[in-house]
C-alpha cells in the first residue's frame, strides 16, 4: 500500500505513543501535540487512516492501530533508525543534527536499499540515540533500561538511551559532555525540585534539572 509521507508519520507516531498508553490506546489530543497538528486535522486524518483499515478510530475515544498498520509503523521506525546511524556512523554527523534528516529519509520507499544498508552498517541493534532498531521482521531488541530520576543514589549506571531527539536537547548534552555509554553516578537528589547532582565516568559532577533526568535512561553498569 501507497502512503503519503504524512500517513506514514501518523501511523509511527500512534506506534510511539502506543507503547507508553493505557491498552495502546492514543488519545487524539496527544497525537495533536506531537505532531503540532490542529486536533480537526487529526481527526480527519485518522478518518482516513480508518478508512485504510490502518487504525481503528474511535471518537472521544482515541486511536490505536491494526495490525497492518502496525507493521508499516515498525518499518518506517526501521528506516528512520538505520538512516540515523548511517549519518552517524559513516557521514560522521552528531547526533544532534540527524534527526531532521532521518525524517525525510524513512520515507524512500526502496526495501532493497534498507535491507543493504541494514548489512552494510553489520545489522545494528541500536541507533546513535540509543533506541532499538527493529529487523527486517519488525523484532525490536530488549534493552533493561531505567529513567534517570529512579537511579538509585550512589550506583554506577550506563546511559543508554536519550527520550528527547530534539536538537536543543541534544546540543545541551553535548555542551555539558554527556554521551550515550557514559558512566553516571547520581550523588545527590534535591527533596525541593529532584535537581540531581551527578558524576559522569568517576570524573566531573554537575548538576542537571528535573526536566533533563526525564529524558535520559540508564542501565547498571
Amino acid at each position: 500500500m501507497l502512503l503519503s509521507a504524512t500517513e506514514e508519520n501518523y501511523l509511527k507516531y500512534i506506534f510511539q505513543l502506543s507503547e507508553i498508553a493505557d491498552e495502546n490506546i492514543v488519545k487524539t489530543n496527544d497525537l495533536a501535540y506531537k505532531l503540532e497538528h490542529s486536533a480537526a486535522s487529526v481527526t480527519d486524518m485518522l478518518k482516513k487512516l480508518s478508512d485504510k483499515k490502518l487504525v481503528a478510530y474511535k471518537k472521544y475515544y482515541g486511536v490505536s492501530l491494526s495490525k497492518n498498520g502496525k507493521q508499516i509503523a515498525v518499518q518506517v521506525l526501521r528506516k528512520h533508525r538505520l538512516w540515523e546511524t548511517f549519518l552517524v556512523k559513516n557521514l560522521k554527523f552528531t547526533w544532534d543534527k540527524i534527526h531532521d534528516i532521518a525524517e525525510q529519509l524513512e520515507h524512500i520507499q526502496s526495501d532493497e536499499l534498507i535491507d543493504r544498508m541494514d548489512e552494510y552498517l553489520g545489522h545494528p541493534k541500536f541507533d546513535p540515540h540509543g533506541d532499538p532498531i527493529p529487523d527486517k521482521k519488525g523484532n525490536f531488541s530488549m534493552s533493561n533500561v531505567i529513567c534517570l530520576t529512579d537511579a538509585k543514589l550512589k550506583k554506577q549506571y550506563v546511559l543508554a538511551n536519550v527520550n528527547d531527539e530534539s536538537t536543543a536537547f541534544l546540543k545541551y548534552l553535548n555542551k555539558i559532555q554527556i554521551s550515550l555509554k557514559d558512566k553516571i553516578k547520581v550523588v545527590y537528589k534535591e527533596a525541593f525540585d529532584d535537581t540531581m547532582q551527578i558524576i559522569i565516568n568517576d570524573k566531573k559532577q554537575i548538576t542537571i534539572s528535573n526536566d533533563a533526568a526525564k529524558n535520559m535512561f540508564v542501565k547498571v553498569d
